[in-house]
């Protein structure tokens, strides 16, 4: 009962047919390809600037130094953030 069935597909199909009409479609598709094509040549670049980047530093991109974790902030920060945001909405009135 869960799955879906050939005739689910046709019945969304259909909706979207009926929302984007025909010509959208097409044009719809064709810029999600190109969108694609876009982000999988930008992740290829940045795999290969991580890997220049590593070469130049002597270590493998696996046996990069990870970055130390963000320390939580204290009460006392806290608190000043707090009182920052509120005296800032008391000068917008």
């Amino acid at each position: 009962m869960g799955a879906m069935q050939p005739w689910h597909l046709l019945i969304v199909a259909l909706v979207f047919v009926l929302l984007f009409g025909a010509k959208k479609l097409p044009e719809m598709a064709r810029s999600i390809g190109q969108s694609a094509r876009v982000f999988k040549s930008e992740m290829k670049g940045m795999h290969a600037d991580d890997e220049a980047r590593a070469q130049s530093t002597g270590q493998a991109p696996a046996q990069q130094q990870a970055l130390p974790a963000a320390q939580a902030p204290t009460q006392a920060e806290s608190q000043a953030q707090a009182t920052e945001g509120s005296s800032s909405s008391d000068n917008a009135r």
